[in-house]
């Protein structure tokens, strides 16, 4: 009986665990991004991933693809900022680099998250305008950086306006 109890226990908590709710996105701000207009984004490579399950003998898959710079331009350019396909000289007023890394993994309950941050830079000065760090979880690991950079941006952005 104390088996059955201490079994049902580990399954509980491992349930109760691996539901945990992904981390708050944050976010540092150390100065406004309203007087920038222009963006330069370092390029990133696109990354493929499949997830698959087996059903009655038959075997599916899914594959999906993420290039982190497509995402952020889009976010940002509804945003009202306009990217560059080069830094200029005469525009660097105006210009914020935008940096973006995977800064970590979590495991949680069936799978792991995946932690992105993103700097935004003065093109001018290179200091650090501000940046934000979040994390994402889906079916597959290009889900994961797309929810992981749309929930980042989201936060950065709303304490701004």
């Amino acid at each position: 009986m104390k088996t059955i109890k201490l079994i049902g226990i580990l399954i509980l908590n491992f349930l109760i665990f691996s539901c945990a709710p992904l981390k708050p996105a944050t976010t540092i701000k150390n100065s406004s991004t309203e007087n920038y207009k222009y963006i330069y984004i370092s390029p990133t490579n696109s990354l493929t991933s499949s997830a698959g399950a087996t059903y009655g003998g038959q075997y599916y898959s899914t594959s999906k693809s993420v290039n982190p710079t497509d995402v952020i331009t889009g976010i940002l350019s509804k945003e009202g900022f306009i990217r560059l396909p080069e830094l200029k000289n005469e525009l660097t007023n105006e210009t914020l680099i935008v940096n973006y890394g995977e800064s970590g993994r979590r495991n949680r309950g069936f799978g792991y998250t995946i932690e992105v941050t993103i700097q935004l830079v003065s093109a001018k000065s290179n200091e650090l305008i501000s940046s934000c760090s979040a994390e994402g979880q889906g079916e597959t690991e290009a889900d994961d950086i797309r929810q992981a950079i749309t929930r980042c941006l989201s936060a950065l952005l709303s304490k701004e306006n």
